[in-house]
């Protein structure tokens, strides 16, 4: 339902709940290995993030990324929207451009609801509420 993508940009988010602050930023050679991407792919989803406002990154000695107060406020539903565009969070989980309610696909009815809890689920995540691990901090099997 969410791309690799995104799947690696809500782990890079997880990694700086955990580990950074304004005073403790990090950097992308210091993460790339736990996220499981390349160091130029993660800092380019990590550019990404930043210039949308989501994580903030400071440049020159001590630079990095970070996040502030206002950062954890946003959600990973807002990760999702601008990874994958707002248009993957409505399209239908078979890909079928004319589903919908008036005209559903096979499998509309079934998995529609798993797909509306999930976005639920999303919209509801912040990311300070990702600052307690419940496993390992960055056990991320692929």
């Amino acid at each position: 339902m969410i791309s690799k993508s995104t799947k690696s940009a809500i782990k890079a988010v997880i990694y700086l709940v955990r580990q950074s602050s304004e005073a403790n930023k990090v950097l992308v050679r210091d993460m790339y290995q736990e996220i499981r991407v390349s160091e130029a792919y993660l800092a380019k989803l990590l550019q990404t993030l930043s210039r949308h406002g989501l994580v903030s990154s400071a440049k020159g000695r001590g630079g990095g990324f970070y996040l502030n107060a206002a950062n954890l406020e946003h959600s990973l539903m807002d990760v999702v929207r601008v990874i994958d565009g707002k248009e993957s969070v409505e399209a239908c989980v078979l890909g079928i451009r004319e589903c919908s309610e008036v005209q559903p696909c096979a499998v509309h009815h079934v998995l529609g609801p798993a797909k509306a809890d999930f976005n639920t689920a999303l919209y509801q995540t912040r990311f300070r509420d990702l600052a307690q691990p419940e496993s390992s901090p960055f056990d991320f099997p692929m």
